[in-house]
């Protein structure tokens, strides 16, 4: 919030909107990260934890939204409290996508578990993961502070992390291709990279949200919202069958 207003109360249900935010956040970021140590580790019971957390953020994605339109109908809010309030609807929906993403690789535990894959391809999805929760990390703190001077780098980071997946992509399609045995633990580690480069396009729409909540004005639209993994798979056909 950038000002008080007379109604103390009004401030006070601003604030717990915020505070909410920074709940879901924290715990979106728990679930992702517990979800790679659970894939890296063959760890069943802690993917099932993160399949039992998500309704955190379930429950959290629907409060918001139901005080959120209490709020703008009996405040009628206008300018930067509208803004305010439109904000933590989109940021609250963008970290209950995170917490699917965790949950969707949670999932995957224990199908990649039964045929253990080179170290080398979980230190890479181990290395996008923190690539990917640094930047939620960050930009969580960038809302938080509203110094949206820090947000132009991380279209750059948002680039960062699809250059890696992109390479994780193309190590993953090798191993596929050199012995079909690889192709169906591949094929869930293919997912859960995805899902970790989704976890940096929210991060990036975050960025973008508090970015229009604090100024009022819409980022240039200039980042590629793509990854590079479909030109991969055109450069590296599957072989024929005999």
């Amino acid at each position: 919030m950038n000002s008080q207003h007379t109604v103390r109360a009004y401030d006070e249900e601003l604030a717990t909107l915020g505070n909410r935010i920074a709940a879901m956040g924290g715990h979106a970021e728990r679930m992702v990260d517990e979800a790679v140590a659970a894939l890296i580790n063959a760890d069943a019971a802690l993917a099932r934890k993160v399949i039992a957390d998500d309704v955190v953020l379930d429950e959290g994605q629907r409060w918001i939204d139901d005080r959120a339109i209490v709020l703008i109908a009996k405040r009628q809010p206008m300018a930067d409290d509208l803004r305010e309030i439109i904000g933590t609807i989109r940021i609250s929906a963008d970290l209950e996508r995170v917490g699917d993403l965790g949950k969707n690789i949670a999932k995957r535990v224990v199908a990649v578990a039964d045929t253990r894959q080179p170290v080398q391809l979980f230190r890479g999805l181990e290395a996008l993961a923190t690539l990917a929760l640094t930047q939620l990390k960050q930009v969580l703190d960038v809302y938080a502070s509203r110094s949206v001077g820090a947000i132009a780098f991380m279209r750059d980071r948002d680039e960062e992390i699809d250059a890696m997946y992109t390479s994780l992509f193309r190590e993953l399609l090798t191993y596929m291709m050199e012995d079909p045995r690889n192709i169906s633990p591949c094929t869930h580690l293919l997912f859960c990279a995805k899902n970790i480069e989704r976890i940096g396009d929210h991060a990036t729409n975050i960025a973008e949200t508090v970015y229009y909540v604090v100024t009022g004005e819409q980022l240039p639209l200039e980042r590629p919202k793509e990854d590079k993994s479909h030109r991969v798979v055109m450069m590296n056909p599957a072989p024929a069958r005999n």
